[in-house]
């Protein structure tokens, strides 16, 4: 089965998260999305585990369906998404935060398990350790290689990857607490980890200039705090339906059943670039370089070391190298943001929620426009749309990296060149063709 899956979300208790982040609200955002597989999120706060265990029943082996998964609302007035499958799977994200070789470390991981009973294990020991309650991806004084050994004792047919692996603040490789190489994070365990989650700030090409990442799967995932932003990033499979078959595909990461990822365009990511907010200071690992101490220009702070420096600075070739048969990359721009730079106005507005509802009904699902309408058809029926996804799918963006924790910009038109450019605000521009 070809199916897309996105396993890094969080649910209403973890923090800065929408009290929209519902298991039905996850499952009809899904739906219009076009996602067949959601990680149920924070497995181990209490309450949302819970509402877990209530709210599910058992589907294919190691997944979970909505136990009246047919009467879910439309999250947005005028969409009526097809009755698709959706399935959960238990996902949990861990703060670790410990002393490793004389330093503090800040790292997040991600658990995946096949049944309610291993997860109720793992919270049973999370418990004796930390806090459990107080956020839905609690922050525990615990190693990542001990956090790795609790889910092969517990666990043992789950899985850990680490998470965002180049965020500066909390990752594998962090410019701030992270290490630089995966054995010194899990020492006698590293065979144990077979895949890697990429974030938002950087992509497989930039991952695979890197020889010591070879041998691991990299996975994408929108690490959503709303539901409307599911599948910003996604994974996608063909294989069994199940959590064994998703598990043994990452784990081969081979194109036959790990068939690729979907993307953001890695500048868009709010760490991409080094920079410091305040001052309104990105710049490139080459600007950085060139300053004392790599210091704020403006104010003469420590930068915050972006993700490409990062990455540049554990690289040891000049370009990626991809293995024979490895999974596909496809760089896309989220469908509300296209439809806003189009019609001139914030991807969350009323008039976009109105043309989105509009362009799903037309064609299906967010992922069947942007990856497998052909062109031909969607510029027959919207032409600036049609267009706008044409040079998304050929990567002729342009590009504002984003820096210290703000989001880049990805544009498809030049300035002027939309239509929408120097129109009145009352002005209704319609996008589908009657």
């Amino acid at each position: 089965m070809d199916y897309a899956a996105d396993l890094h979300i969080h649910s209403p208790y973890s923090r800065a998260t929408s009290a929209q982040s519902t298991l039905a609200g996850l499952a009809a955002w899904a739906r219009i999305k076009g996602i067949q597989v959601v990680g149920s999120g924070d497995f181990t706060h209490p309450v949302w585990f819970s509402r877990l265990k209530e709210e599910l029943e058992p589907a294919e082996l190691g997944l979970f369906r909505l136990k009246d998964e047919r009467a879910l609302p439309s999250p947005l007035p005028g969409i009526s998404p097809a009755l698709s499958t959706v399935r959960f799977m238990l996902s949990a994200e861990i703060s670790s935060i410990y002393k490793r070789h004389g330093k503090v470390r800040k790292i997040h991981n991600l658990l995946y398990v096949p049944d309610i009973e291993s997860a109720e294990r793992i919270n049973g020991r999370l418990a004796g350790i930390g806090n459990i309650v107080s956020d839905g991806r609690p922050i525990l004084g615990l190693d990542s290689r001990d956090l790795l050994e609790i889910l092969l004792e517990l666990a043992p047919e789950g899985f850990l990857v680490p998470a965002h692996i180049w965020t500066p603040w909390f990752s594998l490789f962090g410019s701030r607490s992270g290490f630089d190489r995966i054995e010194e994070c899990f020492g006698d365990l590293t065979s144990h980890v077979f895949a890697l989650e990429t974030g938002l700030s950087s992509d497989p090409d930039m991952n695979r200039t890197v020889s010591a990442l070879d041998r691991f799967a990299l996975i994408s995932n929108s690490d959503c705090h709303s539901p409307s932003k599911l599948g910003r990033e996604v994974n996608l499979f063909s294989t069994g339906l199940d959590f064994y078959s998703l598990r043994d595909a990452i784990k081969d990461n081979q194109l036959d059943t790990f068939r690729g990822t979907v993307e953001f365009f890695p500048e868009e990511g709010k760490y991409h670039f080094d920079g410091h907010r305040l001052c309104n200071v990105c710049l490139s690992p080459h600007e950085t370089r060139g300053l004392a101490g790599m210091r704020c220009p403006v104010c003469a702070k420590p930068l915050t070391i972006g993700v490409h420096h990062r990455v540049t600075d554990l690289s040891d070739r000049t370009a990626p190298a991809h293995k024979p048969n490895a999974p596909q990359v496809f760089s896309l721009i989220p469908l509300p943001e296209l439809l806003g730079e189009i019609l001139g106005v914030g991807p969350s507005s009323k008039e976009v929620l109105r043309q989105y509802a509009q362009v799903i009904t037309r064609f299906g699902s967010e992922f069947d426009l942007l990856l497998r309408t052909p062109l031909d058809e969607i510029i027959r029926a919207a032409p600036l749309l049609g267009e706008a996804i044409k040079r998304v799918r050929t990567g002729s963006v342009i590009r504002r990296p984003g820096y210290d924790g703000q989001f880049g910009v990805i544009r498809v038109f030049e300035e002027g060149e939309c239509p929408s450019s120097g129109r009145g605000k009352t002005t209704r521009l319609q996008l589908l063709q009657e």
